[in-house]
Order: C-alpha cells, then structure tokens, then sequence
C-alpha cells in the first residue's frame, strides 16, 4: 500500500507491519518515533496523520492508505533544525530522549493550531505526552520561546 511520509510516497506491506509505528521503523527506517508502552499511554510514538496527532502504536497500518504521515524526522529541513528542535536542545527539555520525538510533534501541531498559546493551553495540548524524566517545565519554557519568537512555522 502507499503512504506519504514526511512528503515522500513510500510504500509499505500492511501484513508485515501491522501498526503504523511497525511500518515507520521496521519498513521505512524512521526510528524517531519511539515504541515504548505499545498501549497508547505514553505519546513517545505520536505522529501526525492527514494532520491530526495519532499514537502510531495504536494506528494499523491498513487503515492508512494514501495517507500523509509526518513524523519527527519530517520536521527538520535538511540539516537545519525546526526551532521546536533547537528550542528543545536550548532549555534542555530533552533529556533521555525517549518521549521527544512525540513531544516535537504534538508541539508542532499545537504551534501550527494556535501560534501564540497560552501556558496552559501548551500544558494541555502536550498533556498526551509522558515524560518520565520530568522535564515539563523545560518543554513549556521550550514551546514559549518558540512561540514568542514567531519560529514554529516552516
């Protein structure tokens, strides 16, 4: 079946993978999303599809045919960092790495929905995301200086 990811069509065997996390990592070797409770709880495997937030663990794969997929790999250009990334790297919101990948997608989107929110609003919106290392105030502080400074869209 076909997917675009990231803005390239790929295409995947729904039989060999059957979650789309599946697909991204054992398939199409996008290793950012991260496989770690395989039960929806966490948020590390969000991605997004046909622009809504997904947990890729609990999304099959067949039903996304002739989908878009954007996954923490699609937010760089090249080799130059989306600011949510280097924001991240910056306030040291990222520590053991396991829930960033998720984190960096759920806050793209929330940065693309509302480019100016709130505290609260960015706590809520981020509230899919675990992060066992307890780094919540750092990726608030993270997305703000994104936010303030205007640098979420590319």
């Amino acid at each position: 079946m076909k997917l675009t990811v990231n803005s390239t069509p790929r295409d995947v065997d729904a039989g060999r993978s059957p979650t789309l996390l599946s697909a991204l990592r054992d398939q199409l070797a996008l290793t950012g999303s991260k496989l770690v409770c395989d039960r929806g709880e966490c948020g590390a495997c969000t991605v997004r599809l046909d622009g809504d937030l997904v947990y890729a663990c609990l999304t099959l794969t067949a039903a996304c045919e002739s989908a878009q997929v954007q996954t923490v790999e699609g937010l760089a250009t090249g080799h130059e960092l989306h600011p949510l990334q280097q924001a991240f790297i910056t306030h040291d919101a990222a520590q053991c790495g396991f829930c960033t990948p998720g984190q960096l997608v759920a806050a793209a989107a929330l940065l693309e929905r509302t480019p100016h929110p709130s505290d609260d609003e960015i706590r809520s919106a981020m509230s899919g995301n675990l992060c066992r290392c307890g780094t919540y105030p750092k990726i608030v502080t993270a997305i703000r200086a994104v936010a303030d400074a205007g640098g979420a869209a590319k």
